[in-house]
Order: C-alpha cells, then sequence, then structure tokens
C-alpha cells in the first residue's frame, strides 16, 4: 500500500508546480562548477514539464538523484540548501510531500543568504511569498497530506524535515493551508 503522503499523479502534478516555483526562487543562491549548476537547472526545468504533463512520474522518480548529488558541489551552505530545495521538487513526482519539503528548504536557502545582512524579516517574507503563490487546487492537494510527524513513512516523519526552520515552515504553510493538526505532534 502506498503511503498517505503519495498522493495521486494528478495532485502530484499540481503540487510540482508550486515546488518548482519555490525552488527556483532561490537558485541564484546556488554556486558551483557549470555541471552542477546545469543539472540543478535540468531538474527544476523536468520538475516543470512533469508538472504540465509532458513527463512521466517512472521518468522523472528515475532522475530525482541527480539534483541530490548535484547539491554536494554547492559552494555555500545556502546554496546547499537552495540545491536541496530543488531536489525535493524534483522528488515531487514520487511523492506529494516533498512539495513541502522544496517550500521548506527554500525558506532555509533564505535564511542562511539572509543572516550575513542580519534581515530577521526574510524567512516570513519567503513564507509569505511562497502561500501567496499557492493556487486553489494546490491548497487543497496540501491538505491531503498528514500533519509532519503524524505519519510514520514518507518525508512528513518524524525526521529531518520536522525539526529546525525546516519543520517551523511545514507548520506554518500546514496551518495556513488548513491541515488538521494532530494532538501531541509539535
Amino acid at each position: 500500500m502506498a503511503s498517505i503522503q503519495t498522493l495521486s499523479d494528478a495532485d502530484r502534478r499540481v503540487l510540482a508546480r508550486w515546488a518548482a516555483g519555490c525552488a527556483e526562487r532561490v537558485l541564484p543562491l546556488f554556486d558551483a562548477d557549470a555541471g552542477a549548476v546545469r543539472e540543478i537547472r535540468d531538474a527544476v526545468e523536468r520538475t516543470r514539464r512533469y508538472s504540465h504533463g509532458e513527463s512521466s512520474a517512472a521518468d522523472e522518480i528515475g532522475k530525482r538523484m541527480v539534483a541530490v548529488k548535484a547539491a554536494k558541489a554547492a559552494t555555500t551552505p545556502a546554496g546547499a540548501a537552495a540545491a536541496r530545495s530543488v531536489a525535493q521538487a524534483a522528488a515531487v513526482a514520487h511523492m506529494g510531500a516533498h512539495a513541502l519539503g522544496a517550500a521548506a528548504y527554500a525558506t532555509k536557502a533564505v535564511s542562511l543568504a539572509k543572516r550575513e545582512q542580519q534581515q530577521p524579516d526574510a524567512v516570513a517574507e519567503e513564507i509569505r511569498w511562497q502561500l501567496g503563490q499557492l493556487s486553489d487546487r494546490e491548497r487543497a492537494a496540501l491538505r491531503l497530506l498528514p500533519p509532519l510527524g503524524a505519519d510514520s513513512s514518507g518525508p512528513l516523519c518524524e525526521g529531518l524535515l520536522s525539526r529546525g526552520i525546516l519543520g517551523a515552515t511545514i507548520r506554518e504553510i500546514q496551518v495556513d493551508v488548513g491541515s488538521t493538526p494532530t494532538p501531541g505532534v509539535a
């Protein structure tokens, strides 16, 4: 049985558009060798094609780790987070919950980049931008996902995405879209 975090192919395609937008917004923070930059940009474009029905989930699932490997070439922590945002967006074809990971890593990239400029409002502004980009269909698809930490399998389980700025971002998005929090899950 598939995880509730997978969602239908139609819902994953809907969320891929938003995830790609979140990742693309922080792409300028990714600095690496030309090959890694090309792979990261290609992953965003593939995610967009998937969202438009121009590729299959199987094709994208087979290529989703390319961005993960390219992220290792990042020259800054903000760039690595930006590349992880792209990797999460590329993984939406596999599991819809990765869309929240794309948004969370984009927020982390902004927080790391802006820390040096001492702009504490940058994180709140990024999350507001992300929420403002959501269509009604995307909001509906996000409501189908379990609250962060409530499901033991998939990206929304207790783990990396549930902690720190990543977890805080996902929780804020889930509250905004009307996901029902699970009692006792922080």
